[in-house]
């Protein structure tokens, strides 16, 4: 990535990657729940207890500190094994996103991300914009008709037609609006060959994915809905 969609800078124990209309009035304190004081509201819906809504009035942001799961999750928490920077997690997804977006792809703005080294271990932050109007499909899955779901898969299909992997695709990484429907959490995703079959690869197992999370919520309440999500899936977005 270039100096027109990113600006790193070192500052008081972190490296942080920037764009560049937040640059110039960026403040690693960002990244702590405890700074926003009352501004900061944890995230309800998903996740892992580590996301906040932040109020930097005019704008609303989302910070997001990246926990593990599994066993994992319960030993070492926040912790990551540092590889080199290439390697680091946060700063790969703030990359992905400002690319999604050049390709036009629904997914949040990043405003900025960072890491912290910790001997041989790092911790890591991101803040993207708060989308608002919106809900996480786990939570509206049974309130939505068939044209809704049809669009849900026809955005799904939109992301892998652009070779776009998405590590974690569950109910309550897309988030569906009134006239939008966006995928969000990019850790671990990454662009790849876009023309691989889809029912034989990467892109079959994600769809797959999604269907489980989604009887994980409901059972086999939504078995008509899934059919009209295929119908949407179904139809390529390469013209």
């Amino acid at each position: 990535m270039g100096s027109d969609t990113e600006v790193h800078i070192k500052r008081d124990g972190i490296n942080a990657l920037v764009v560049p209309g937040w640059a110039g009035q960026f403040d690693p304190d960002w990244f702590d729940p405890g700074y926003w004081g009352e501004r900061a509201v944890p995230v309800s819906s998903g996740g892992r207890g580590s996301a906040w809504f932040v109020e930097r009035s005019p704008e609303h942001w989302v910070l997001r500190h990246y926990r593990r799961g599994g066993l994992a999750g319960k030993l070492i928490h926040d912790r990551y094994l540092y590889a080199g920077e290439a390697h680091v997690r946060s700063f790969a997804e703030f990359r992905l996103l400002i690319q999604l977006r050049v390709l036009g792809l629904p997914v949040p703005e990043p405003v900025a991300v960072m890491y912290q080294r910790r001997r041989l271990f790092y911790s890591s932050a991101i803040i993207i914009e708060r989308l608002h109007g919106v809900r996480p499909l786990g939570d509206v899955a049974l309130a939505l008709d068939k044209h809704r779901w049809r669009e849900i898969g026809q955005v799904i299909r939109q992301f892998h037609d652009a070779g776009v992997y998405h590590a974690d695709l569950n109910c309550f990484n897309i988030l569906v609006g009134e006239t939008s429907i966006h995928l969000i959490d990019f850790d671990k995703g990454e662009l790849r060959a876009p023309l691989s079959p889809y029912r034989t690869s990467w892109k079959g197992n994600t769809v797959g994915r999604l269907k489980r999370s989604l009887n994980k919520a409901y059972g086999d309440e939504l078995e008509r809905q899934w059919q009209f999500f295929l119908e949407g899936y179904n139809v390529s977005t390469n013209v």
